[in-house]
């Protein structure tokens, strides 16, 4: 059953987990606190960056490896918090007239997803720079933003009834394509690290595709599955491009390998001699329906891991990690999994460390020195919004606290550009 967030894993009690935009960091919420880790040497140990107490939580995204996170807590769902860590203070807060459904950040621009409107932020002043009305009905609040400044763009619904993606351009603030994706509504979608391609996924989970966010072009068809449809729960580009990974509802996680050189031969009629399946689809056009041809042109999954057990949530994630590229998935039951990837296709993905995430953290100290004991957001030892000069009393696309002025404004402009004084402590 859906909760009233929208998010059935915060009524169950689960841990919140979410990589940032370039897979270094893992925010972790748990039930009174939150952590930040460095991902750099996963595969022994996993570095705790910052622990805090705070409300529960159930959004967090960190920009990069700056000082900057926005946060929506269970307590105030219609607020979001927007935070320096390293300095463990509230810089600005703003309210909006619904619960907050997601939260994107890149080096441009901070996105509020609500469940019929979307609102786009300049990240350098957290003005609101554009709201897009009226959208369809997203209660899931299903969107993306490219982490690319070069192509900024926004992906959501752009149907009830149907796979519908609208792509929006949020530094020129129009809507630049429409891709008809799929038949049936989105269940998730996922920009390429360039901002140039664009992963999507319908309710049916068995076939995701791949566009070019640049005009609307299909470049893969990918297939997960053949009989059973799923609930597709995370899709991911990995940060090479070259792979792209899901994870369903099932306890099975598909990574696909985007050959894009194969793609191009294929644009361009050349097909190779052994390229039976290839050969095979065009042959048999003329003979067998539309639906079954497609089959036989979608790829497959280049590699895939069994996970214990079904019906839990799971973040994954592809990057490469002391030059070698590892598979990462955060599982809301606690656990982080990191798993090689084999070079052969067909070949298995190797378990090298599972990690605990629902330690006991109350007591740990950051691993660069930062004391845990210090709350953000008006709590023990950390100024308010209003006692650090902001106007009381926030309201819907007004900050209490305006960036910019007040030594409020420096403490977010050396978060954005992830600067720090001399001497203060380094994210990773």
């Amino acid at each position: 059953m859906m909760s009233l967030l929208g998010r059935p894993d915060v009524d169950a009690g689960e841990v919140f987990v979410n990589f940032n935009q370039n897979i270094t960091s893992l925010a972790v919420a748990t039930s009174g606190s939150y952590s930040l880790y460095s991902l750099g040497s996963v595969d022994s140990t996993l570095d705790k960056i910052y622990h805090t107490k705070s409300d529960d939580l159930f959004l967090i995204e960190r920009l990069f490896e700056s000082s900057l996170v926005a946060i929506v807590s269970q307590r105030a769902p219609r607020k979001l918090k927007v935070c320096h860590f390293k300095k463990q203070s509230e810089i600005c807060n703003y309210s909006y007239s619904n619960t907050i459904l997601a939260v994107k950040l890149n080096r441009e621009r901070l996105i509020v997803c609500l469940e019929e409107s979307l609102y786009i932020h300049n990240i350098q002043d957290m003005k609101v720079v554009h709201t897009i009305r009226d959208t369809p009905c997203n209660q899931l609040g299903l969107c993306a933003l490219s982490s690319s400044s070069d192509h900024c763009y926004l992906a959501y619904p752009g149907s009830v009834t149907s796979g519908e993606v609208q792509i929006f351009d949020a530094i020129n603030l129009h809507a630049k394509t429409m891709i008809p994706a799929h038949d049936t509504p989105l269940a998730a979608i996922a920009f390429s690290p360039s901002g140039t391609e664009i992963a999507t996924a319908s309710e049916r989970g068995t076939v995701i595709r791949v566009f070019s966010s640049q005009d609307g072009s299909r470049l893969f068809e990918l297939r997960r599955g053949l009989k059973r449809c799923v609930s597709i729960v995370s899709l991911s580009f990995s940060t090479c491009a070259e792979y792209l990974v899901s994870s369903s509802n099932t306890e099975t996680v598909h990574i696909f390998r985007l050959d894009r050189s194969a793609a191009e031969n294929n644009d361009h009629g050349k097909q190779s001699g052994d390229d039976w399946m290839g050969f095979l689809s065009k042959t048999v056009t003329s003979y067998l329906p539309t639906q079954v041809t497609d089959v036989f042109s979608q790829g497959r999954a280049f590699a895939s891991v069994t996970l214990p057990e079904a019906g839990v949530r799971r973040m994954c994630a592809i990057t490469t990690i002391q030059k070698q590229l590892r598979l990462l998935i955060a599982s809301q039951d606690g656990y982080l999994y990191v798993y090689s990837i084999p070079s052969i296709e067909g070949a298995e993905c190797q378990l090298i460390k599972r990690h605990d995430l629902r330690l006991d953290d109350n007591y740990a100290m950051d691993v660069k020195g930062l004391n845990s004991n210090v709350c953000i957001g008006g709590a023990a030892g950390v100024p308010s919004a209003a006692a650090a000069g902001g106007a009381g009393g926030s309201s819907e696309g007004k900050a209490t606290d305006k960036p910019g002025s007040s030594n409020a404004g420096a403490s977010y402009a050396s978060a954005v550009k992830g600067d720090e004084p001399a001497g203060s402590s380094s994210s990773n």
